[in-house]
């Protein structure tokens, strides 16, 4: 056998093994969207990565649930600039996707206007407000609520009287919810505590993307004497948990989903999250549509702090039932947050 002949089977080999490939990965090209006998969903992120441990991957965890337990064809376009938003959201209106899942604050006017113009598609937008479609659920969350519990909680571990937040930007109304929570139920356990606050200064394409801003900012609180830092704002967040968990002797506080499951390298300071129950909530939309009773506008998903894993001798008997007494008076009614007031 001659060389080029060789040659010429690897490249038939190759280009088989390929196309094999191309009709395994996922199994979505291979897949009729069309077909009524299929239920195709896409996940478009929020700029950021599928696996942010944070609200991008906990939003595409649900879209994965769907595929195992809904026998769901499922796919994802990350997206990696806000002006990708309405193209990227177009890929599976082309390929007759029957719901979309879009997830953050800043794609939500671009999920809506697609909706609109794409009436026999179902959307579901993650933390967006919705408009007057019968089509698109909009996922919202009382994260006032998810940060005040983590600011009490703040406020009872505290040794120096300061703790601090590192935020993503205050252009997105969860993230300042978040805050105005935090700072509010720090206040409440404690009137006369030090609450450092710090939005990051960027705009959407960035405030959520910055891990060395995260860890900067998180150092500058811990030199002021804060010794509970809250990380609220994706892979920036996140850099600030990184940051604390270097240090010795402090706490931090993670958000939006449970942390010690996605940030594995802050667990030395991670008490706890002000997680939003973002998967049960998208999941749950996705059953409902999948029984043929989709939800219509918006749907309030919940909240609460994760459990405190190796943090539960620390975080005493006391504290937790004064943390919970908090969560009650939050749900019925008799403790405030003050955010929107």
């Amino acid at each position: 056998m001659n060389r080029n002949t060789i040659i010429a089977l690897l490249v038939v080999v190759v280009i088989a093994i390929a196309v094999w490939l191309y009709l395994q990965g996922g199994g979505q090209q291979a897949v009729d969207c069309t077909s009524e006998d299929v239920l195709c969903v896409g996940f478009v992120t929020d700029v950021g990565r599928i696996d942010d441990a944070s609200f991008n991957q906990a939003s595409w965890e649900a879209v994965q649930q769907a595929e195992a337990e809904l026998n769901a064809t499922i796919d994802y376009v990350q997206t990696t600039s806000a002006t990708d938003y309405e193209a990227n959201i177009q890929l599976f209106v082309d390929d007759g996707y029957d719901v979309i899942v879009t997830s953050g604050f800043a794609i939500g006017d671009t999920t809506l206007a697609m909706s609109q113009a794409n009436p026999d598609i179902y959307f579901i937008g993650v933390d967006q407000f919705v408009g007057n479609t019968a089509n698109f659920a909009g996922v919202l969350f009382p994260e006032d609520q998810a940060g005040f519990q983590a600011g009490a909680l703040a406020a009872m571990l505290t040794k120096t009287n300061i703790i601090a937040a590192v935020l993503g930007t205050d252009l997105v109304p969860p993230v300042v919810a978040f805050k105005e929570g935090y700072e509010a139920g720090a206040a409440y356990v404690n009137p006369d505590i030090t609450v450092i606050s710090t939005y990051h200064p960027g705009g959407l394409d960035v405030a959520f993307t910055d891990p060395e801003f995260g860890a900067t900012t998180a150092a500058q609180a811990i030199d002021q004497g804060a010794d509970v830092i809250f990380g609220a704002g994706g892979d920036t967040g996140n850099g600030a948990l990184r940051e604390v968990a270097g240090r010795e002797g402090l706490y931090c506080i993670g958000v939006d989903v449970d942390q010690w499951n996605t940030v594995p390298e802050a667990r030395p300071c991670l008490v706890t999250s002000a997680a939003k129950h973002i998967k049960e909530a998208v999941y749950d939309l996705l059953s409902q549509y999948a029984a043929g009773t989709p939800h219509e506008g918006l749907y309030f998903g919940g909240v609460g702090l994760a459990p405190y894993h190796d943090f539960e001798s620390v975080v005493t008997a006391e504290m937790q039932a004064e943390l919970d007494a908090i969560r009650e008076g939050l749900a019925d009614g008799s403790i405030s947050t003050g955010y929107g007031q």
